[in-house]
């Protein structure tokens, strides 16, 4: 009796390291990326986004705020089923400038994974590529699109009312797709708040009819 409990307790010590090891291999068998770092910065200064630990998508834009005021970068790490991926965004710390001069052709919006250009033209999210391919490829071409990639910054948004779950998705989909064009990594995000134009009211009708 005594005999059998050992040699099932030397089974089942067996296939325990067997698939700690099997686990440790599927861990480094995953490729590892890092978007949007600038050239020479330091690793170290990385500080993670637990996203998930917000409510609120306002309350992550202060989190990142905060972070880059004190001179380090914001970053979030995604693990798909192939890949590790390390994103870093290229938020200002809004302390130190009063504004940033930034042409909307340059710009791409995803707000509530919706694609939005020169906040005329939407476009569904499986449409990121052709959107993409277009300022990317430009270089001046079409006035209303990029100048160059270079210059090509993608604002993501959401609204706080209507969460942000699928942010993670947005962003692998979004790395993804400019990777598999331009086969670099040195895509640059910012995370934004979506900012609503809202026009003047008419004026009173006694100004109305002075003017005429």
């Amino acid at each position: 009796m005594r005999t059998n409990i050992k040699i099932s307790f030397l089974i089942l010590m067996i296939l325990t390291i067997i698939g700690c090891q099997n686990s440790d291999k599927n861990e480094k068998q995953l490729s590892q990326k890092v978007y949007g770092k600038w050239k020479g910065e330091n690793d170290s200064l990385g500080v993670e986004l637990r996203y998930a630990q917000f409510k609120k998508w306002n309350d992550l834009l202060e989190r990142t705020e905060k972070i880059v005021c004190n001179d380090s970068l914001p970053k979030l790490t995604l693990k798909t089923e192939n890949e590790l991926k390390t994103i870093y965004f290229r938020n200002p710390c809004w302390e130190d400038l009063a504004c940033i001069l930034i042409k909307q052709k340059n710009v791409t919006e995803i707000h509530n994974d919706t694609i939005n250009k020169n906040d005329g033209n939407f476009f569904p999210l499986d449409s990121l590529e052709s959107v993409l391919k277009r300022d990317l490829e430009n270089y001046g071409k079409n006035p209303k699109l990029s100048d160059n990639p270079e210059k090509l910054l993608v604002y993501i948004s959401y609204d706080n009312k209507n969460g942000f779950k699928n942010f993670p998705n947005t962003l692998n989909a979004l790395t993804e797709t400019y990777n598999r064009i331009t086969n670099k990594t040195d895509i640059k995000i910012w995370l934004n708040e979506k900012i609503y134009f809202v026009p003047p009211p008419p004026p009173p009708m006694s100004e109305i009819e002075l003017n005429e």
